[in-house]
């Protein structure tokens, strides 16, 4: 049991890591309601809805979503996509240091290379390349992309590279691949460094999925694309039956032979 003592002091440290978050200036629950997280991040109702793209909750199938409270399990159970590019417009009008923070979760796929696309901001900046969620974390459980950037005077910084910030706003935007639909469980903009942000645990993955397994996932999926050109037949699966014709053909033709040799 823990004494009175000790409660205190943890409590203390539950209390003092949750207001070390720094200021949140945008928050967004794609595809769904407005929702306030565990750590007293308030989320708005989607702000495209009706406008762009499609929201889905196709994610509350899931009896839960891995690596995440259960409290905040509406945040990667609803999401937007969209056959085309889309994006958020983000407040920038304060010079610091942000950190935006990507929410999802693969609901629909299951397996890999189903489903990838890059995320960019303003317009110049890839921030994620490639993203595959299944290939990161599997079906059902939370991913997050933690994206730190830096707004000076006018201009937005990442990894060294700079954009003009027009009318007070940057945009991420959801880029259209040749693999599936783009899409956004949820996403929010906190002022401050990536080391305030709350991270999500490690993937712990089953303990009957190892790595040869997980290739072999990949590989299913690839043959089940279906291959461009006509399709050629299996020469293994040909009928046992027309490979013993050209023999019936050759017994034939020598009884008559043999018949005519026995009355000589």
């Amino acid at each position: 049991m823990f004494g009175k003592e000790s409660c205190t002091f943890v409590l203390f440290l539950l209390i003092d890591y949750v207001t070390g978050l720094g200021e949140i200036i945008y928050a967004v629950n794609a595809g769904g309601p407005a929702h306030t997280d565990i750590y007293g991040i308030h989320y708005e109702k989607d702000p495209l809805q009706g406008r762009i793209g499609t929201a889905s909750d196709y994610g509350k199938q899931f009896v839960m979503i891995g690596r995440v409270n259960s409290k905040d399990e509406i945040l990667y159970q609803t999401e937007r996509y969209h056959h085309s590019t889309f994006g958020y417009d983000i407040p920038a009008n304060k010079d610091g240091d942000y950190v935006l923070v990507l929410k999802f979760s693969e609901v629909y796929f299951n397996a890999p290379n189903m489903k990838v696309f890059d995320v960019v901001l303003n317009g110049d900046h890839t921030i994620v390349a490639d993203l595959d969620i299944f290939d990161k974390v599997g079906r059902g459980v939370a991913h997050d992309e933690y994206i730190p950037y830096s707004i000076k005077n006018g201009k937005l910084y990442y990894n060294d590279e700079e954009s003009d910030i027009r009318g007070g706003k940057i945009k991420v935007e959801f880029i259209k691949g040749y693999r599936d639909n783009p899409k956004i469980n949820a996403l929010y903009v906190m002022k401050g460094t990536i080391d305030e942000v709350p991270k999500l645990p490690p993937v712990v993955w089953p303990e009957n999925e190892a790595e040869e397994p997980r290739e072999e996932v990949e590989e299913k999926a690839t043959k089940s694309r279906r291959a461009s050109g006509p399709k050629q037949p299996d020469p293994y699966s040909i009928d046992d039956s027309s490979v013993m014709v050209p023999l019936f053909i050759t017994i034939g033709a020598f009884l008559p032979l043999l018949f005519c040799l026995c009355k000589l």
